[in-house]
């Protein structure tokens, strides 16, 4: 029989392997993949059976080289992982006349205004937020709602320019960085604009979810997001638990059902961002695709759950697997500077790769990289990665700490004073 492709938008890049090459090689493991995009990163060639060069932000060039490719061969699917392409590949899959959601779906997604106006429409509990024009209306909108507020972008993704504010001075300080602030080039790809949101109290989790059509919205898993410092919106870690009593509980049903229904979601798998406030659980963002920070290799460590050929069986019209085959738990967490200024050294022992529990432990900067600490610290300021695998959330939670413990970090300050380790 004549091959079959799924076609995948965006691959991430030549420094992308360490976050999306699991993913890439899950979706390869059953499908033959062909990469749209305007160039083939070297860790990427491996798993894939061809290649449409197209520039990934012009819309028409890449419907233009895929309706090439089509016309003499079978695409039985289009599928993205990156924040950047989902409208797109939403757009393609319409046009080729395969499964999806629609592109007007995945375009609120991308649009936390829009998001928020549907979900306030539909009396889905969230935020309330108001799009300001310049610093001195976010002002007014944050005296309108109420300190504290967070002021952040309308499109962008990895807590980019997000900032909480609590005074008037805060609010002006944050527009600025809020309408410049950018990561992983994501300001090609959406609506420019900040919104000024109230601020929501409680622990924030993110919730892996399958829409299996209208109305059918299947939670696979929870990720309990770790901690971070005070002043920060960067994640810091995530963990997640077979035995996590949120994957039963109905309020979060009801709430993420919800937050489908309200954006017109009808097949994909979503990464939804969930606030657990005092009065229930209220919805933060909704991801349009599969989760980052490695959350489908965690999912499926804990649950046995493969995220990735959940996400492509969807795209290809084929029937998931959604049934847990594992009960433990697994996380992740992340290195940041604690001072800006020099990386000097980092390095993990000799031997740690060997520890069971330890799944992956990955450095991301080399030695003379200029780094910044939080609350200015981006995506590109991690300085490190590692993965671990448990029976429970608690005991992954001691083996992150375990791990951390060791990690050895020095950096020098602009000043020269004394470096930071530990």
């Amino acid at each position: 029989m004549p091959a079959s492709f799924l076609l995948l938008l965006g691959a991430g890049g030549h420094d992308g392997a360490p976050y999306r090459e699991f993913v890439l090689a899950r979706i390869a493991a059953a499908h033959s993949v062909v990469l749209v995009d305007a160039a083939v990163p070297d860790w990427a060639t491996r798993y894939l059976a061809g290649h449409i060069e197209a520039d990934l932000a012009d819309a028409h060039d890449v419907a233009a080289a895929v309706k090439t490719f089509a016309a003499d061969r079978d695409v039985c699917g289009v599928m993205t992982y990156m924040e950047h392409h989902v409208v797109t590949s939403a757009e393609l899959a319409q046009q080729l006349g395969l499964p999806g959601s629609s592109p007007q779906a995945m375009a609120a997604c991308r649009d936390k205004g829009v998001t928020r106006r549907l979900l306030d429409r539909h009396q889905v509990p969230s935020a309330r937020a108001l799009e300001a024009e310049d610093a001195v209306q976010a002002v007014v909108h944050a005296e309108t709602i109420g300190y504290p507020v967070v002021v952040k972008p309308r499109a962008m993704a990895g807590s980019a320019g997000v900032v909480r504010a609590d005074t008037a001075s805060e609010v002006r300080a944050a527009y600025e960085r809020a309408s410049h602030e950018t990561v992983l080039g994501l300001d090609q790809y959406g609506p420019a604009g900040v919104l000024v949101e109230e601020w929501l109290d409680g622990p924030e989790i993110s919730v892996e979810t399958a829409v299996l059509g209208s109305g059918e919205a299947r939670i696979l898993a929870v990720t309990r997001k770790l901690p971070a410092p005070a002043g920060t919106t960067q994640e810091y870690g995530h963990v997640v638990a077979a035995s996590d009593p949120l994957l039963a509980d109905a309020a979060l049903a009801r709430v993420i059902q919800g937050a489908v229904d309200a954006l017109g979601l009808t097949c994909a798998v979503l990464c939804v961002e969930v606030m657990l406030t005092a009065s229930g659980p209220r919805i933060v963002e909704v991801n349009g695709r599969l989760g980052g920070d490695l959350l489908p290799l965690l999912v499926q460590h804990a649950l046995g759950i493969d995220l990735a050929q959940v996400a492509a069986a969807l795209a290809t019209g084929m029937p998931p697997q959604l049934e847990p085959t594992a009960g433990g738990a697994a996380a992740i967490r992340f290195a940041y500077p604690e001072t800006s200024g020099v990386l000097e050294r980092i390095a993990f022992p000799p031997g740690l790769h060997a520890l069971p529990f330890v799944e992956r432990a990955v450095i991301s900067q080399e030695a003379g990289t200029r780094v910044s600490a939080p609350p200015h610290a981006t995506l590109s300021d991690r300085l490190a990665h590692w993965v671990v695998t448990g029976e429970s959330e608690a005991t992954c939670r001691e083996l992150l700490d375990e791990v951390a413990s060791h990690l050895d970090i020095s950096i020098a300050t602009p000043a020269h004073a004394a470096s930071c380790t530990r």
